[in-house]
């Protein structure tokens, strides 16, 4: 007579909290999605502290508390420096949690090794991406006045030589957004496809923190 089976024990990857950086979650959901990573969750800081770094490390400190508080064990800081000075990782070291290793989001989209190398030469470089095509006007016509004052625009940009377009998707629309801009705002273009870049590796990294 043969003995019943047991039933296999099935484990349930323990939830894992990504706090990112507005400008990056269509991308980090679009990785937990392709991935399958269904324990990851996602909550956002202000996409406009891209242009505040210095709002970024006291909100994610308050941000990390409070997730804490709820109970998450696990958690990801979805953000690089992100021109923090320094001061984001001091919060990462006190609550002991990780972030997205480099500079900022237009390296680790690029990969941090495809980055260094080309550093240099894109220093008069104005980086655009999926989201700063999607939000052109949000960010730059409408804040800055460009839409009712152009001849603005020779004092915000006239020390860049090229805006490059770091291109998550293949997106028609967004190039021609990306295309104009530069046009608009007399630099040469370029387009490079980057992907994801290093945000797979580490959300793959972090959905494995349990």
């Amino acid at each position: 007579m043969h003995e019943r089976m047991k039933p296999q024990k099935v484990l349930v990857p323990e939830k894992v909290l990504v706090i990112a950086c507005g400008m990056i979650a269509r991308e980090v959901l679009a990785v937990r999605e392709t991935q399958g990573f269904a324990h990851l969750e996602l909550t956002c800081l202000p996409a406009d502290f891209h242009y505040r770094p210095d709002r970024i490390a006291p909100a994610m400190d308050i941000a990390i508390s409070n997730a804490r508080a709820q109970g998450y064990r696990n958690i990801f800081v979805g953000y690089a420096d992100c021109g923090s000075g320094g001061a984001l990782d001091r919060v990462c070291e006190k609550h002991g949690v990780e972030r997205i290793e480099g500079p900022h989001c237009f390296a680790f989209y690029q990969g941090l090794s495809a980055f260094e190398r080309v550093a240099e030469d894109d220093m008069l470089s104005f980086y655009m991406t999926d989201f700063l095509c999607r939000q052109f006007d949000a960010f730059f016509m409408k804040p800055l006045g460009l839409d009712r004052h152009p001849e603005l625009i020779q004092d915000f940009f006239g020390n860049y030589q090229k805006l490059v377009y770091l291109a998550q998707t293949v997106d028609p629309q967004l190039e021609t957004v990306a295309r104009d801009a530069a046009r608009l705002l007399g630099l040469a273009y370029e387009k490079r496809q980057t992907g994801y870049g290093d945000l797979t590796d580490a959300l793959a990294k972090a959905a494995q923190n349990r």
